[in-house]
């Protein structure tokens, strides 16, 4: 399952990345969640992360884990497909 990544950082962590991201895709890695696209933004988020989850537990230990460790918060969205979502709307009987 795919999910887009809503991320915030917080002040001592903005000025430490390469250490934040080696870990985080570590612990990604360990979760068997795959970094599919990196973008850094403006805005009330910091950045947008696309990763591919085996499962909601596994996305939901990863934002778990991430706030625990200072980094910031992640709001973790489900990311469907054109495919999926046109079979969800016929499925609706919309």
């Amino acid at each position: 399952m795919k999910y887009v990544l809503l991320g915030t950082l917080e002040a001592e962590w903005a000025g430490k990345q390469k250490e934040r991201v080696k870990k985080a895709q570590a612990k990604l890695k360990e979760l068997g969640i795959s970094m599919q696209a990196i973008h850094y933004t403006q805005g009330p988020f910091d950045f947008v992360d696309v990763v591919e989850a085996p499962n909601a537990e596994a996305m939901l230990s990863f934002s778990v884990w991430y706030a625990a460790q200072g980094f910031g918060r992640i709001e973790s969205l489900p990311a469907f497909d054109a495919q999926t979502f046109e079979a969800a709307v016929q499925r609706a009987g919309v």
